[in-house]
């Protein structure tokens, strides 16, 4: 019994580092924290995230605001969640590839300043997010759960698959945590349950319900090959980047099955 106990507890220990780590969201000092292992529990937390976003997506629908509206202030508090961490990757990572010397590319990414590529990228993937979301009517919230929970399983594709182009940062570590597809198998399961629920609880989104499994998982993956053939490889800010791109794709292309 104490060992479950104590699994229980560092597993919940562990779901918090990762919370901590992939958001802004405040919590109480924790002494003695790991993050060695947070990547393995992303997915999760972008479910929680999607959570969030759909609470506040039916809360403000009560109130009568225009969709547009709505979905604008969603995708706002999108950002504010995850403190634009995601974003921020995507950014380097559109000022790296605008770089003709692939020899200079990682050089541009870690550089703070943000150029014109990284802000235009930011601008798509902002209005990417919410002209899809507004064009969808029905199955808001169980929609931006799955964006979350796919964007961050994308990441984990791209940890497990690829190699980490620098022996230092912050995404090293993961690498450490997710060496091989058995690691992101677990978070594959769980998505896909996710899409049984959605058919479960109504069996006529059963088209939906497929579609988010198929499509999640295809952009998912395409996403992380794309970046890793641009670029040889992976860093933190591209994991970023494709947590935010697989996110867009994934609103747009299931607006099709609204």
């Amino acid at each position: 019994m104490n060992q479950i106990v104590h699994w229980c507890r560092k597993q919940l220990l562990q779901f918090v580092a990762t919370i901590i780590f992939y958001t802004a969201i405040p919590l109480p000092y924790i002494k003695n924290l790991e993050f060695e292992r947070v990547a393995c529990f992303a997915p999760v937390v972008g479910l929680m995230i999607g959570a969030i976003l759909g609470l506040l997506d039916t809360t403000i629908d009560y109130l009568g605001i225009p969709v547009l509206t709505r979905s604008a202030l969603v995708i706002i508090l999108w950002v504010v969640i995850t403190g634009g961490l995601h974003l921020d990757g995507a950014m380097d990572t559109a000022d790296g590839l605008a770089v003709t010397d692939p020899e200079r590319r990682l050089q541009v990414m870690v550089d703070s300043a943000t150029g014109a590529f990284g802000a235009m990228a930011a601008i798509a993937i902002l209005l990417l997010k919410t002209t899809a979301l507004s064009d969808l009517s029905e199955n808001r919230c169980l929609t931006l759960i799955a964006a979350c929970g796919w964007g961050r399983w994308g990441q984990q594709v791209a940890i497990a698959f690829y190699p980490y182009l620098k022996p230092t940062g912050k995404g090293a570590f993961h690498k450490q945590a997710i060496q091989s597809y058995k690691d992101i198998l677990p978070s594959w399961f769980l998505l896909i349950s996710l899409s049984g629920l959605i058919w479960l609880i109504n069996p006529q989104n059963l088209a939906l319900a497929m579609g988010m499994m198929i499509i999640g998982t295809v952009i998912s993956g395409l996403t992380a090959a794309w970046f890793n053939h641009k670029l040889g490889g992976h860093t933190g800010d591209t994991y970023g980047a494709v947590v935010e791109w697989t996110e867009a794709l994934f609103l747009c292309v299931i607006t099709s099955f609204s």
